[in-house]
């Protein structure tokens, strides 16, 4: 089974209440439709890191915060949680704060990174992959 994030798949659950979805990662199969940011609300703020990576948001030595400066780093880690599986592999959204991985968006550059859910799925050994690194 392979975790992918829901908008890959066409579920509107991005922040602005859109999909991005990817011919190449709908040829999956066995996968599990995910996004933990659905916990904040479709559609919702943009967020981004602050202070370093998912990985760093993780230990708690970054936060997540909108544009608006409104912390939302409990929602993110726990919308991490919720959905996290057990699988061997995952293919997520490129840059996203949640799902991006080895780029995101931090202190408003697009920064080397992880975003929270990413860094939770590596952190417990399940390879992560973004939608471009599918060719999409």
């Amino acid at each position: 089974m392979t975790l992918v994030s829901a908008c890959l798949l066409g579920r509107a659950c991005r922040y602005d209440g859109a999909s991005k979805p990817s011919a190449a990662v709908r040829e999956l199969t066995d996968v599990i439709p995910v996004c933990p940011e659905e916990l904040l609300g479709v559609p919702r703020p943009a967020a981004e890191l602050r202070g370093g990576d998912g990985h760093d948001v993780l230990a708690g030595r970054a936060r997540v915060v909108t544009r608006a400066g409104v912390d939302v780093t409990d929602a993110f880690i726990e919308g991490a949680r919720r959905c996290l599986r057990d699988v061997d592999q995952a293919v997520l959204k490129a840059r996203s704060p949640s799902c991006g991985c080895g780029q995101t968006w931090i202190d408003g550059e697009l920064r080397e990174g992880d975003g929270v859910f990413a860094a939770l799925l590596s952190s417990r050994g399940i390879v992560v992959r973004t939608d471009e690194e599918l060719g999409c």
